[in-house]
């Protein structure tokens, strides 16, 4: 049974998702061992769902390292105050095996444990505040601290990824699943 409790949109579960939606479902359940809610609000547009679950494959396999990653993800959902979105890359986080100092620094708006990574975290921000329009300085800055135009364009990538998570959640309200309710944030 799908439901709407707590949600502006219908929260499908594989039984009530459209059918071109199944396949894809069958592969959250595969990947979670549940169908997250995220996935169940998304799947009313099967054509999103599946360009979310490829954004998704695409990020992990991007230029990033799982440090890398969790900065790009954490940083661009505190930003949006995604109240699903925080708690859920953060169970991903710990089970990537991130070091908490990184996850909480990011949840907290605080100092990242390197200068690499902090220029991570500010590029994703300029990106992202300034809608791709960033200095030349900026870019510098950030090739400055290790990295290079490939990581540069796979921050887009990773957006892209959250606008759509983020986005939805926030229209759809979306609750937390059990696997997250731990990790709960709030502004």
């Amino acid at each position: 049974m799908s439901t709407t409790t707590g949600s502006t949109l219908q929260i499908h579960t594989y039984e009530t998702a459209p059918e071109a939606s199944k396949p894809l479902l069958e592969k959250s359940k595969k990947s979670f061992g549940y169908v997250p809610n995220l996935h169940g609000a998304l799947a009313e547009a099967p054509g999103l769902l599946d360009a979310y679950q490829t954004i998704h494959k695409l990020f992990l396999n991007s230029s990033f390292d799982k440090d890398e990653l969790t900065v790009v993800w954490l940083t661009i959902n505190v930003e949006h105050e995604c109240h699903y979105c925080v708690p859920a890359h953060t169970a991903i986080a710990k089970a990537m095996k991130v070091d908490d100092t990184i996850i909480e620094a990011l949840r907290n708006k605080t100092t990242l444990p390197t200068p690499k990574l902090e220029a991570l975290r500010s590029m994703t921000l300029a990106v992202l505040r300034n809608r791709g329009v960033v200095s030349h300085e900026e870019i510098a800055s950030f090739y400055a601290a290790g990295f290079n135009q490939r990581h540069l364009l796979d921050i887009i990538l990773g957006l892209s990824q959250k606008i759509i998570s983020n986005y939805t959640n926030h229209i759809a309200e979306t609750p937390l699943d059990e696997a997250f309710k731990r990790y709960d944030w709030n502004k």
